[in-house]
């Protein structure tokens, strides 16, 4: 039987969003003969009914493109909605029943939908009500464990890396202590990866608070040493053993709190032994998640749109794509928003990270 399935992208925008979504449309049409249909905004566009066809000449060439095409939303929690009132305020509302009657009069055989931890989470919500659904994990973040890679990170990395190899010339001329802000959230795998790619000499990721008497005796020596510079790589999930999580802004029951200032926070206490002129900060913010993804993040997003539509085929409703070793399979959607994947600090990378002399501050 013909199916019309649809296809959202939900959560913050990531490099191989595209990918995914040229993949998946060409594998239902030119495998299945099935319509495909893009939902706008993730589920605001299901609860608002809003969506587009998707043909093969519509996804043609926008493999190489950032974002995504169909649009994204980071607070549109179907069990947790913020509905705007004719007075103009929001009031949070239960529309997983709307979206569910959505679904059925879309006439929507199944969703792919494509985001990170949080849409994961109300996908099986959703699946738990009966409604078709199939994840592909996507984050700059690397934090799903239904998968050893997720699309998109290895381009923050590279992103990153290359801006931090920058920052090593202009520090070094300079003599200075440069402080380079990451993204990933409650995980440190892109600073981590950068830092130890791009050479950096400090590397604090969120898995490992950070004691500063450290920091401070390491750069220290450094400069004793005759290193006149030092290169401090920081999550901005990264915080001293003794504090918390810097948040630029508290977030509420439709979303989290945002993160941010871990560097700055850092960059007050390196004032006070090392001078106001000696201490710099970068934070790269969004340029590490918008622009032309890697050939591998491509790659792997292709993969992972192809394995969608098969799983529907399958009806494997419920599962989520996964990467395992070079494999792609699936995993259930529960597996997947149980438990962030976080860095092990005695793993592989942070011991070679210590054995080669970086400092992770704990």
């Amino acid at each position: 039987m013909k199916k019309r399935i649809g296809i959202l992208t939900g959560g913050g925008d990531c490099p191989g969003l595209n990918a995914v979504i040229r993949a998946a449309t060409r594998s239902a049409i030119l495998q299945h003969g099935w319509d495909v249909v893009g939902i706008e905004d993730g589920y605001q566009g299901l609860y608002e009914r809003r969506v587009t066809p998707l043909t093969i000449n519509e996804v043609r060439g926008i493999i190489t493109r950032g974002g995504t095409v169909i649009g994204s939303s980071n607070r549109a929690n179907p069990f947790k909605y913020p509905v705007r009132m004719p007075d103009g305020t929001e009031e949070v509302r239960d529309v997983s029943k709307e979206i569910m009657a959505s679904i059925r009069d879309l006439g929507l055989d199944a969703i792919i939908a494509i985001g990170g931890d949080g849409t994961m989470l109300m996908s099986q919500g959703l699946v738990e009500l009966g409604a078709k659904i199939v994840g592909v994990p996507k984050t700059i973040d690397n934090d799903l464990r239904a998968t050893d890679v997720t699309f998109g990170f290895q381009t923050a990395v590279e992103i990153a890396t290359e801006a931090i190899d920058r920052l090593h010339t202009t520090a070094e001329s300079h003599d200075r202590i440069i402080l380079c802000e990451v993204m990933g959230r409650y995980a440190g795998w892109i600073a981590l990866h950068a830092g130890v790619a791009s050479g950096a000499h400090v590397i604090l990721i969120p898995e490992m608070p950070y004691k500063l008497e450290r920091i401070v005796d390491f750069i220290k020596a450094r400069k004793t040493a005759g290193k006149s510079y030092s290169i401090v790589v920081v999550a901005e999930g990264a915080l001293p053993a003794s504090g918390d999580h810097a948040v630029a802004i508290k977030g509420d029951e439709t979303m989290q709190d945002r993160l941010g200032g871990a560097a700055d926070r850092l960059a007050r206490e390196l004032v006070k032994p090392f001078g106001e002129h000696d201490v710099r900060v970068t934070v790269l913010g969004h340029v590490q998640r918008g622009g032309t993804p890697c050939a591998f993040d491509r790659v792997l997003a292709t993969r992972f749109g192809a394995h969608a539509v098969t799983m529907v085929a399958e009806d494997k409703i419920g599962h989520v794509a996964s990467l395992r070793g070079t494999t792609i399979t699936s995993a259930p959607i529960k597996e997947a928003c149980a438990k962030l994947k976080l860095v092990d600090p005695s793993g592989p990378i942070a011991s070679a990270a210590r054995q080669i002399g970086i400092e992770l501050g704990a």
